[in-house]
């Protein structure tokens, strides 16, 4: 059974219950109210009488009481103390005799079942300044309490079968409102379950069901952005591994023509070297972030002195850096402790200084530690080529690299800052980048302090 199938009798159901006993309800009250108030007023139209008995007790006023009475729905009977009749506006029968019992002083209502009884009754006695004592009898047929509760079921059976029509009609329309937004996703994830990414969903509420075409449209469009990622990332890989590959195939042959010069054999050896040690290095940085995809690699964090531990990275880099002719400078402002993975984060300091050494024609690169509350800010800025800023956001992205041309010359394949990144976030720390096209670079790491204890 569809869904929309299952909404609709479920909210039907719901509310032709509710709808069933709100009618149910308001028709006992209905009656009850009719009835009571009938009851009331025989009873009123008794007690009048009975007044005007206990002021003029008199044959005219007996027969002028008769004769109103006569001319109504409803009758009279007025009898002595002992229960004889003195008079009435209707033939005594057995049904009449069984209503007019003595009873006691108070005025009441006696008969009230008007559902089997042919009457309904109240009784008013009278005493008059004159002597005389009875009751006065009021009745009132309960044929034209039948007839008009009869009546009152036809229109509230009229009312339910409205009712009933509309509910059907309002419930075919709320459940198409309801359910159409419900296909439309249902389609866009069959697509999606496809390879179609390309979907579309309007967000046309901000209820769940608008949350849930939220959800369903971003992951469509996450799953679209990771499919040409995937693309790219395949075409780079393909493309940096076929580079040296062919460096490495090519010189190979060369080598081995038999009339080479021992230098030139050499030379050639020197670079299927090189590009043998660029293929390693690159199938290394992918398996690297392999580990991290899958969860599998560890961190072992433990507490350092981070002063003391970009010292000695500064020591190692500071040579290689003034072979190539730039100025390595490390300044602590103020020193802090963190808990870091010494292995893992000595390999995010060193592929930001590789950048920074790779992209850098002479001028200064400076290490900089700072601490802002229980913040740790380790700061590294260059003045090399620097990065546009559109291509700032996506510098992290695996295989991307500001240098399109993919020069043996420039560096790296564009894996270094992607494991940067992956370790940063490993540490719940948080890493930021600004740039300027011929000033330089600037990379942020910002890292909770630990409580030196």
């Amino acid at each position: 059974m569809k869904f929309s199938t299952k909404l609709g009798l479920w909210f039907f159901f719901c509310i032709l219950i509710i709808e069933t006993g709100s009618m149910l309800f308001l028709h006992q009250n209905v009656v009850h109210s009719l009835v009571d108030n009938e009851m009331k007023s025989l009873l009123a139209r008794g007690d009048s009488h009975r007044d005007v008995l206990e002021e003029t007790f008199t044959d005219n006023t007996l027969q002028h009481i008769v004769l109103m009475e006569s001319k109504t729905d409803t009758e009279v009977v007025v009898t002595d103390t002992s229960g004889r009749v003195i008079n009435s506006s209707i033939a005594i029968n057995n049904e009449i005799k069984s209503i007019i019992a003595p009873i006691s002083n108070n005025n009441q209502i006696i008969e009230t079942d008007w559902e089997s009884q042919p009457y309904i009754a109240t009784a008013s006695p009278f005493s008059s300044n004159s002597g005389e004592s009875g009751t006065v009898f009021m009745l009132k047929s309960t044929s034209q309490m039948k007839g008009l509760i009869t009546d009152l079921n036809h229109h509230f059976g009229i009312a339910v079968i409205i009712i009933l029509f509309f509910l059907v009609i309002t419930n075919l329309v709320l459940v198409k409102l309801l359910t159409k937004p419900l296909v439309s996703m249902k389609e866009a994830t069959k697509k999606i379950n496809e390879g179609d990414f390309t979907v579309t969903l309007p967000v046309i509420s901000k209820d769940e069901i608008g949350e849930l075409a939220n959800s369903i449209q971003t992951l469509a469009s996450n799953l679209n952005y990771l499919q040409q990622e995937r693309k790219e990332f395949l075409a780079s890989i393909s493309h940096e591994l076929r580079t040296p590959l062919t460096y490495i195939r090519g010189y190979a042959d060369i080598g081995q023509k038999p009339h080479l010069l021992d230098t030139q054999r050499m030379e050639y050896l020197k670079i299927i070297h090189e590009e043998s040690i660029r293929v390693s290095t690159l199938l290394e940085d992918l398996f690297e972030l392999a580990k991290m995809d899958q969860n599998s690699f560890s961190i072992v964090k433990e507490k350092i002195k981070l002063g003391e531990f970009l010292q000695l990275i500064f020591e190692k880099a500071r040579p290689v850096f003034s072979n190539s002719g730039i100025d390595l400078q490390f300044y602590i402002k103020k020193e802090c402790y963190v808990n870091i993975d010494p292995l893992r984060f000595e390999q995010v300091v060193q592929n930001i200084l590789d950048n920074a050494l790779k992209y850098s024609d002479g001028g200064t690169t400076t290490i900089k530690l700072s601490k802002q509350d229980n913040t740790c800010e380790l700061t590294i800025s260059d003045e090399g080529k620097g990065i546009p800023e559109d291509q700032i956001p996506y510098i992290f992205d695996r295989l991307f690299r500001v240098e399109k041309s993919r020069s043996r010359l420039t560096g790296g394949v564009g894996l270094g800052l992607s494991i940067v990144k992956e370790i940063v976030d490993a540490h719940e720390g948080e890493l930021k980048v600004s740039s300027k096209i011929g000033v330089g670079t600037t990379v942020s790491i910002l890292l909770k302090e630990t409580q030196n204890k």
